[in-house]
């Protein structure tokens, strides 16, 4: 039996790294967290306020037989590896590994995947160290602080306006959808007009009068000018200069997130996931290998060694006049740390040599990820740029042109940005200085207001204003999107009257607390905790100082809205039927509550599926008392079949149980049959 135990979050992740390691040592998964604050105590919030904010843990639901299992694993052990994701919630979680499943100190290591290929696993199990306190601070402070705001603005918003949730970021980040809206709403265009020269090949626009700036505002005014033009054109200057057009760093998590989204039309959330399988471990067929590194990164640092063997790559594929400078960060990094740049493995492991091995998302992806890190450390494509000022009456037109001249980077990056010439004509200044146009063009146009947030141009506005962390910036676009207090039209955020409503109400109440200046400084004090330059309690403790007065005040003063009339009257008594949220959703009652307790019973409509595999009824969608969706059959209690997934029509062809849909599947109810939905 293996002395050595290694515990990973990731499933998929345990039988990779075990395959590494060999019979000396069992891999197991916590699938993630095993513990998370209790509801107990004040207000729910599984934390003792008077006592220095201490947290009660308890295990999440679903999790104990797991923990009973992984403290036996723990017992027949000799050597511990807590080998969770290498970031804080990393950290947090290898801490409850420990303390719940009775690790003793001398007994346990912590160990840092970065990448999980064979060399890496093996050389961070060489090097091992201890749970950093701090960091388990850190995380444990910013999940306090979530539940604190969380548990109590979610109540006074439900009993007062009927909204679901309020959230620290999530709160903060719909302040800014909100305000964007009102801010496109109350824009006033403004008008402006523009006049082109049109000649056989090219154009020019008016752009200065007498060497200054022009500006036309009103159809006058350019009238005004174009009387004042001639038919010819002086040649007034040409500029040609070389300009070298850089590559962009490779990706850290925001920009692969905004990245992904504008360039392949991904989700945030699609990306992470993807993402996270890359890192995990593909099945190469002769080997499984992590093709990425690390996904939840802030650094665009690359390794020594990465380097190194990308230059080499470079030159051999493409020559030495393509090998370029690697990026430097604009903040200073420590060059101990240990966080990269999302970055593949290896740069011998191309896309195209391990397409057959992945999705089509996947693919895209990782691509994406190659290239982009690939084009970050070759050299810079070169421009020459042609700028053409043209004279008529003292009115200055120019024309401007470019074409590449050295494509650089841009040999393995053009998939990605443009590199499209655009060519001017050859002028000989000295034997034609005067040209002829065709035609000269006047257009009325008018400013435009400032374009609603799609999610890639939020997680870059969250960034920049340092609200959350890019590890949850996803979770906060769907939150938003589940509590309906956004709708999305043409991908772009649109808030809805009750996230407008909900950004008001806490405006009202909390406005020197939800407002990107205090959510900043949050995070802030939160980096300060996990480089221990902060007392994490401390932090919390003058946080609620100021707080929990104004949820009082707000519990008191905020004035509560009325439920929605149906516009029918109670059979009971004749008041007013009115729309209430219960528990398990909405539902119609009187408004008379509580002298009259009349509750409107709704008619369900009966949703069905298909023929019922057990006999001659149908099934049909069913809801628990919970609103849970399960199918059933209409015949019951004659026919008990009940299915949580939707049942499909046909049998299996292996054993002729009925089949079911699951995951984007149709597999069967009783063996491991299964085929793709489109198969």
């Amino acid at each position: 039996m293996p002395k050595n135990l290694v515990i990973v979050e990731s499933p998929s992740k345990s039988k990779t790294i075990e395959k590494y390691l060999g019979k000396d040592y069992k891999v197991v998964s916590s699938k993630g967290h095993i513990r998370d604050l209790a509801t107990t105590g004040k207000y729910g919030l599984g934390v003792d306020i008077e006592n220095g904010f201490t947290p009660n843990y308890t295990p999440i639901s679903g999790k104990k037989k797991l923990i009973s299992e992984l403290k036996k694993e723990v017992k027949n052990s000799d050597r511990i590896y807590l080998a969770t994701d290498p970031d804080r919630e990393g950290e947090a979680i290898s801490w409850h590994l420990k303390d719940a499943l009775g690790i003793k100190e001398q007994n346990y290591d912590r160990v840092l995947f970065h990448e999980i290929t064979k060399d890496k696993v093996l050389e961070a199990m060489k090097h091992p160290s201890k749970i950093d306190d701090n960091l388990v601070h850190s995380q444990e402070t910013r999940r306090i602080l979530d539940r604190i705001i969380g548990f109590r603005l979610s109540k006074l918003l439900q009993s007062k306006t009927g909204a679901k949730s309020a959230g620290r970021v999530q709160s903060v980040a719909l302040k800014l959808i909100v305000d964007r809206e009102r801010e496109i709403a109350n824009f006033v265009p403004e008008e402006y007009w523009t006049i082109t020269a049109v000649f056989s090949d090219f154009s020019a626009d008016l752009f200065q009068y007498r060497e200054e700036e022009i500006k036309l505002k009103t159809k006058e005014e350019t009238a005004q000018v174009l009387s004042s033009l001639g038919d010819t054109y002086t040649i007034q200057n040409i500029e040609q200069k070389q300009k070298a057009k850089k590559s962009k760093p490779p990706f850290i998590t925001s920009t692969l997130q905004q990245e992904a989204s504008t360039k392949l039309g991904f989700s945030a959330k699609k990306t992470m996931m993807i993402a996270q399988k890359l890192y995990e471990g593909i099945d190469l067929g002769n080997e499984t290998v992590g093709l990425i590194t690390y996904m939840r990164t802030d650094s665009i640092r690359l390794s020594d060694e990465f380097v190194s063997s990308t230059y080499h790559y470079i030159e051999d594929q493409f020559g030495k006049n393509y090998v370029g400078v690697r990026k430097q960060s604009k903040k200073t990094e420590n060059v101990q740390d240990a966080h990269e740049a999302i970055r593949p493995t290896s740069i011998l492991r191309t896309p195209e040599s391990v397409k057959n091995h992945l999705t089509d998302d996947e693919f895209k992806l990782y691509r994406f990820i190659y290239y982009r890190t690939l084009a970050s450390l070759m050299a810079d494509a070169k421009v020459l740029q042609t700028t053409i000022i043209l004279d008529n009456h003292d009115y200055q037109f120019k024309a401007t042109g470019q074409v590449f001249v050295y494509d650089g980077y841009l040999k393995v990056y053009h998939d990605y940005e443009s590199s499209e010439d655009k060519i001017l004509p050859q002028f000989d200044q000295e034997q034609h200085p005067v040209l002829t146009a065709e035609e000269v063009k006047e257009e009325q146009h008018f400013t435009k207001p400032p374009a609603r947030y799609t999610e890639a141009k939020l997680i870059k506005e969250m960034e920049e204003l340092g609200i959350g962390r890019p590890s949850t910036y996803a979770k906060t676009m769907d939150t938003l999107k589940e509590r309906n207090y956004v709708t999305i039209e043409d991908k772009k955020f649109v808030p809805t009257e009750m996230g407008m409503e909900t950004t008001d109400k806490l405006q009202e109440f909390f406005k020197d607390l939800i407002n990107v200046k205090y959510t900043a400084e949050m995070e802030d004090d939160l980096d300060k905790i996990a480089d221990g330059k902060k007392i994490w309690n401390q932090v919390l403790s003058s946080f609620y100082q100021l707080f929990e007065p104004r949820v009082k005040t707000a519990f008191d003063n905020m004035e509560k809205k009325a439920p929605t009339q149906t516009g029918e009257l109670c059979p009971e008594c004749g008041s007013p039927l009115v729309i209430r949220k219960g528990k398990y959703g909405e539902f119609t009652a009187c408004s008379n509550y509580p002298n009259c307790k009349y509750i409107k019973k709704e008619e369900s409509k009966v949703v069905e599926i298909m023929d019922c595999p057990w006999c001659d009824g149908k099934i049909v969608e069913r809801k628990t008392k919970k609103g849970k969706i399960f199918y059933g059959c209409n015949h019951y209690p004659t026919c008990k079949f009940a299915s949580w997934d939707k049942p499909v029509s046909g049998s299996c062809p292996n054993c002729g149980s009925y089949l079911v849909e699951k995951n984007q599947k149709i597999k069967c109810s009783s063996c491991d049959y299964e085929k793709g939905i489109e198969e």
